[in-house]
């Protein structure tokens, strides 16, 4: 894929090339327009400048002189021949005649030609005889205003005619379509240069303005390709651009989920090979007494020891498992819509030949008609019962009780385990939550109530640990609904 600047720039040159012709097109056209409108607007000054001039009672010898004055001012090639004289290629190419109402050529310039008038008649009457001139009055052909015709010197003439109603002269002026068309051409093609001039200029100016853009990007990219792959630390930047802000945002948000999920195995590996440790020494021991006994009651005291080990390390490795499971960002819990009534019972009902192998009872409390549905995710929920109740079963001695009460209100939920064993003194209780912190001779990982307020923090509740009316322990926890 091309970079990023080669796209950019690709797309945006695209786009002056393709619209920079129609633009220029358009801007010639309309140039071109104009001009022609400019010099229809200096052909009729022109006209009305001889209407000015000239009068119906001039005499010959006047007319002559004003022939040689506007021949001296018109005809541009006499002014070539003197380097000096001021004058502009642009200067009109004015020619002229003037005649009166019946057709009589009265003046005229040199470069027009004589039959001007008979050329223009013609072409906007198509039945027109010369002789109709003499006849006629100009004034009945309604031939005033602008005309194009081809005269006969085979030039395209653009031509307007002026009448002089107080004089009542008709005043033609004229200029030759190629000269006309040469100049408006020369002048529109001059507005085309500062666009050809425009577009490398542009272009090189759209180049540097790409790189400056991107130049924080730039900037990014090296810092990373030179940054340390075992450094997980968050990215200092230089202040970014806005779109760029979020992309920076969400790389050092990633960088500290992985630091944590590191941490998190290293904590798990480190929690595993401390608590892992002793189990296996100890199966390793009772497996040599077992294999080394000869008596039989021997080997079998070895072999009950052997299992009980067991046990132990396989209620270990499954509490170390459900409790990296449930740390933070691990895996996103679902919630859905339970009834903790049912998940209570669920639970009780596996527990409750573990209470009776060590002669307990085991009672579930609930109002039946309460509403117990909540937001929540069951098998979380499946977990810290089975954790409360087996902590209680482990520490409540033969022939004890253990009772499970289930309250409701309007927006939480609370579950109570009780039990009627030796209890917890107050200021030991905070210290429960630690990971592998036991109390008593029970033989558990003291992993459990750690898995259980992981869990509550998940569903947003909270645990507190009283003492029980059963003189034992009470674990209360509050869960909110959710709803």
């Amino acid at each position: 894929m091309w970079s990023l600047r080669s796209r950019v720039l690709a797309l945006v040159l695209g786009l002056l090339t393709l619209s920079l012709p129609l633009i220029s097109y358009k801007s010639y056209r309309d140039a071109r327009h104009e001009t022609e409108e400019l010099f229809d607007a200096q052909l009729a000054q022109s006209a009305r400048l001889l209407e000015g001039l000239v009068g119906h009672n001039m005499s010959e010898e006047s007319l002559g002189q004003v022939q040689i004055a506007l021949d001296k001012a018109v005809n541009l090639r006499s002014r070539t021949k003197h380097p000096g004289a001021l004058s502009h290629p642009y200067e009109s190419k004015l020619a002229f005649q003037v005649f009166t109402d019946t057709g009589r050529l009265i003046l005229r310039s040199a470069s027009v030609p004589d039959s001007a008038l008979d050329e223009l008649l013609a072409s906007q009457t198509p039945s027109y005889e010369p002789s109709i001139r003499t006849a006629l009055s100009l004034k009945e052909q309604g031939l005033s205003g602008y005309h194009d015709a081809i005269l006969e010197d085979g030039r395209l003439w653009r031509m307007f005619l002026l009448h002089d109603q107080q004089s009542d002269l008709w005043i033609l002026a004229g200029e030759r379509e190629d000269v006309r068309g040469e100049l408006i051409s020369k002048i529109a093609r001059r507005t085309l240069i500062p666009d050809l001039v425009a577009l490398p200029m542009l272009a090189l100016m759209v180049w540097l303005a790409v790189g400056w853009g991107l130049r924080p990007l730039e900037r990014m990219v090296q810092l990373l390709k030179v940054r340390d792959p075992n450094n997980l630390s968050p990215i200092l930047f230089d202040p970014l651009p806005a779109e760029l802000e979020p992309m920076a945002a969400s790389l050092n948000r990633l960088l500290l989920q992985v630091t944590r999920l590191l941490e998190r195995e290293k904590r798990f590996l480190a929690d595993a090979a401390h608590e892992l440790r002793t189990p296996l020494a100890v199966l390793r021991i009772h497996q040599q007494n077992a294999l080394e006994a000869r008596d039989p009651k021997d080997r079998e005291e070895a072999l009950q020891h052997l299992g009980n080990a067991v046990e132990r390390a396989t209620r270990v490795v499954s509490q170390l498992l459900t409790l990296a499971r449930l740390e933070p960002n691990a895996v996103q819990p679902a919630m859905v819509k339970v009834d903790l009534l049912a998940v209570v019972r669920g639970q009780l009902a596996e527990l409750t030949p573990l209470a009776l192998d060590q002669g307990q009872d085991l009672i579930l409390d609930a109002n039946e008609d309460a509403d117990y549905r909540m937001v929540a995710d069951a098998p979380s929920l499946g977990i810290l019962l089975q954790n409360l109740v087996s902590n209680a079963v482990q520490y409540t001695p033969a022939g004890g009780m253990i009772q499970v009460i289930l309250e409701a209100e309007k927006s939480m939920l609370t579950l109570r385990v009780l039990d009627s064993g030796s209890g917890v003194p107050p200021e030991l209780r905070e210290k429960l939550f630690e990971r592998f912190f036991r109390q008593g001779p029970g033989q558990g990982a003291g992993l459990g109530l750690s898995i259980v307020a992981r869990v509550v923090e998940l569903h947003g509740g909270n645990i507190e640990l009283l003492d029980s009316m059963l003189d034992g322990l009470e674990v209360r926890v509050q869960l909110p609904r959710r709803f």
